[in-house]
């Protein structure tokens, strides 16, 4: 059959089944990153990572290793400074997020070594993922996919009534710390597969679509993580027939998705607005 013709190449059926995972993982924790307004937070810690993801290069270790706990340490300082009275969120995820890429940018315009690695980790590289990499992608979104469910009912009250949440028992602060840490974990799966550039998008986009789907929050978390898988899925096969970038082109095609559904709406007299969960 002509749509099992990619997956006689290794390389595509890596980094198909990275892409499927990466997919549904910005899906379902990207419920609570658009519920919550922190699609902010998730465009700047991709970015953040660019720094620790240059000196993983230029002092020959793991990526995982080396952006990983870049991103913690950067997760944490955000979580950290904007919970001080007199700084905002936003200007704190600025404050770190744009020191961690200059730093990045320093360093790249310093050792110009290693070009197509920065590449790889701007735009993406979903076609060189070994399967040592596909395992530590499965092995992170498991981690994420059940530290998510575990949190849940903490994380419902948060996303819905943050107000009284600590009158029911609940330590804000720490779940706080402890969902933006997942972000963050996240964000290093994904990098690999999408790039700091397109990260943020993944996240965003299938919960947006999902909305427009549901006015239930159980069922948001099933079908944005279907529908980030899907536009994975799709997405992957566009680019290999039509030779375009990968990453992009999921991406893309969650867009069109999004903009496919939006005119539909439009044209049947609809309101734009999606009702409120329940």
């Amino acid at each position: 059959m002509a749509l099992l013709v990619p997956f006689e190449y290794e390389f595509f059926r890596n980094g198909f089944i990275a892409a499927v995972l990466v997919g549904a993982l910005c899906g379902f924790i990207g419920v609570y990153v658009v519920l919550r307004r922190m699609s902010y937070i998730g465009h700047g810690l991709s970015h953040a990572l660019f720094g620790g993801a240059v000196l993983s290069y230029v002092v020959n270790i793991n990526f995982f290793i080396g952006a990983g706990l870049w991103s913690l340490i950067a997760a944490y300082l955000i979580h950290r400074i904007s919970h001080r009275r007199w700084v905002g969120a936003d200007a704190a995820i600025g404050v770190v997020t744009t020191s961690s890429f200059a730093l990045g940018v320093a360093i790249v315009s310093t050792y110009r070594t290693f070009t197509r690695n920065i590449e790889a980790a701007l735009f993406g590289n979903i076609l060189g993922i070994t399967a040592v990499d596909l395992w530590i992608v499965t092995a992170i979104s498991l981690v994420v996919f059940v530290a998510l469910l575990i949190m849940r009912r903490q994380l419902l009250f948060l996303t819905f009534d943050p107000e009284v949440a600590s009158a029911y028992g609940i330590a804000t602060g720490r779940t706080n710390l402890l969902f933006v840490l997942l972000l963050a974990i996240t964000v290093l799966a994904s990098t690999q597969i999408l790039g700091v550039t397109l990260v943020a998008a993944a996240m965003v986009i299938p919960p947006v679509i999902g909305r427009y789907l549901t006015k239930r929050f159980q069922t948001l978390l099933i079908i944005s993580p279907l529908i980030g898988m899907l536009c994975s899925a799709v997405g992957m096969y566009l680019s290999f027939y039509l030779d375009i970038s990968s990453a992009a082109t999921i991406v893309l095609t969650a867009a069109a998705l999004f903009i496919l559904l939006e005119s539909t709406m439009i044209l049947r007299g609809r309101r734009s607005k999606p009702a409120p969960l329940l």
